[in-house]
């Protein structure tokens, strides 16, 4: 069987071939809870892109669309995708209380998603349509699109920032926009309206998205006590002394991207020259300075 046609069989199977009873809902609702409580529970997923699962949408639009079209009717895809989030958010507050030093006061987070899983039920009725395969699907699956494309994005951006940081994030969301697509419509001038809303998207997003900064701080090494009028430059402009401590030597520091450049601090007539390297590590934003002797 060709490469195409076995794809094309999954997607036929995961978007319509399913058999979702109340119980696959009930169980598939837990599961989730579970996944999404492990990784924000495990400190090794601390640091990486799963750990949006429990803090964006990008995951459970995957998995409502995957509810809604397995549902024979437009009722049942509401009620079915409603009682899946009212079962799976607050489940992964619950898991979570052991490992929370607040205990219960984990759940002051839940509102902001029960406000989402009431707003499951109506974009569930609307989402069925989806069902339908023509033009009618793509109206209803562009702003799912458009959401997907501004996540992937903004994904992207901090991606370029910090490698590899949120990547797989990235991948995720724009993966999702391909999926859909393909799996929904066969028509080419549909691929191509949603290919064109996807990079309205990103370039609106890339316009108008703040640009992103790094902070860190450091005391600087082997350097007398200095006044609170000491002055700091860098000879490259994408770095910045955002506040100077003098009572520890202590600077502060926003930067634009990361690499090094030369630090001088001016205190009266004195001038010290300091060498300094800015870097992603490990998941941290980090400074590493030393006193530069020419």
């Amino acid at each position: 069987m060709a490469k195409g046609n076995k794809l094309r069989l999954f997607t036929d199977k995961l978007f319509g071939g399913l058999k979702m009873s109340w119980p696959a809902v009930i169980i598939f609702a837990v599961a989730s809870a579970v996944v999404t409580s492990v990784f924000l529970i495990v400190p090794v997923f601390s640091k990486t892109s799963f750990i949006q699962m429990g803090t964006t949408f990008e995951a459970w639009i995957l998995l409502a669309v995957i509810i809604i079209v397995n549902c024979e009717k437009a009722l049942e895809a509401a009620l079915k995708t409603f009682v899946f989030f009212l079962i799976s958010q607050p489940l992964i507050y619950l898991f979570q209380v052991p490992f929370y030093d607040g205990g219960f006061e984990i759940f002051r987070y839940y509102p902001y998603w029960l406000i989402w899983t009431l707003l499951t039920f109506p974009m569930a009725l609307v989402g069925w349509f989806l069902r339908k395969r023509n033009w009618i699907s793509l109206f209803v699956l562009l702003p799912v699109i458009a959401a997907l494309a501004v996540m992937g994005t903004v994904y992207a951006k901090e991606t370029a920032f910090r490698f590899p940081h949120h990547l797989i994030a990235a991948v995720f969301c724009f993966g999702q926009i391909w999926l859909y697509l393909y799996a929904f419509f066969k028509d080419f001038k549909k691929h191509i309206a949603g290919l064109a809303v996807t990079a309205a998207a990103i370039v609106l997003t890339l316009l108008f998205s703040a640009p992103l900064y790094f902070y860190v701080g450091a005391a600087l090494p082997d350097t007398p006590a200095l006044s609170e009028n000491a002055a700091i430059n860098f000879d490259d402009s994408a770095y910045t002394a955002e506040q100077f401590l003098s009572s520890e030597n202590y600077v502060s520091i926003r930067g634009s991207k990361f690499g090094s450049s030369v630090m001088t601090v001016t205190d009266g007539d004195e001038k010290y020259e300091y060498y300094v390297e800015f870097k992603y590590a490990d998941g941290e934003d980090r400074v590493e300075i030393s006193k530069l002797i020419r």
